[in-house]
């Protein structure tokens, strides 16, 4: 293993080339209802301080900065970071954009409510590391702030499991193989992107939790009155569920 700093998502030139991919205008229509249900799961009302972490391009903390809130967004990318700034600076929206490793990253007590948004959740190597990223939320918490993070559930990787796929997206032509780890620990990713006379590749694998396994180490980390839901429109985790949300509170005392 290398050090921290050799991890997949350290490498700057995967995120440049695969962003049309990841953040396609569908993922852009999507935002301001993200932003409504987030301000409804948080109780969150204008002048509060709200942390978007693994922000990427601030999509979700541009329309957060847009109903009124203090929002600080935090990333490793520096390209994804400037481009945020560049938006929040033309529509002149007061952001605090950040670039920090979310195990580093902590302001204690000082957030009204965290969010950790679009299955980036669960790709540090040492498991003890996603412990640390929670740890790290709940102490930047003021008591009574509210956690919210959206991953890809273990029951849903395993419900929609392909071991292979190719699409277009974005004019990009894209091939995907996928296999899974360690009984379901894992899922290992890898993308073949063709671009001009380019075949671009990575492979990375993401930790999985079923529904219990999360709100379990919420529980650990101290979060408590922990709900899962399978939409943003607060549906039920179950077998139709889209994706896998979680959120938690920290006790006021």
């Amino acid at each position: 293993m290398g050090g921290k700093n050799s991890e997949w998502f350290f490498d700057e030139n995967f995120w440049e080339q695969f962003a049309p991919i990841m953040f396609d205008s569908a993922h852009w229509q999507e935002v301001p209802a993200v932003a409504d249900s987030i301000l409804r799961l948080a109780g969150l009302k204008p002048g509060r301080k709200v942390l978007d972490l693994c922000c990427g391009f601030g999509r979700v903390s541009a329309e957060l900065a847009r109903r009124g809130l203090a929002v600080t967004g935090v990333d490793i990318t520096e390209s994804y970071l400037a481009t945020a700034a560049e938006e929040a600076a033309y529509e002149k929206l007061k952001i605090d954009y950040v670039k920090a490793d979310a195990r580093d990253f902590e302001v204690p007590a000082f957030f009204d409510a965290a969010v950790n948004l679009y299955i980036s959740f669960g790709y540090f190597e040492n498991p003890d590391d996603d412990k640390l990223l929670l740890r790290n939320v709940f102490n930047s918490l003021k008591p009574g702030g509210v956690f919210i993070i959206e991953t890809l559930g273990k029951e849903m990787a395993a419900r929609d499991f392909v071991v292979s796929d190719s699409f277009e997206r974005a004019g990009l032509k894209i091939f995907t193989e996928y296999e899974v780890l360690d009984s379901w620990g894992f899922l290992k990713n890898r993308w073949l992107l063709l671009k001009e006379d380019r075949v671009i590749e990575k492979t990375f694998s993401q930790r999985l939790y079923c529904a219990s396994e999360l709100r379990r180490i919420l529980l650990e980390t101290g979060f408590c009155e922990i709900k899962l839901f399978g939409d943003w429109d607060e549906s039920p985790y179950d077998h139709r569920a889209a994706k896998l949300i979680a959120v938690g509170k920290k006790p006021k005392a």
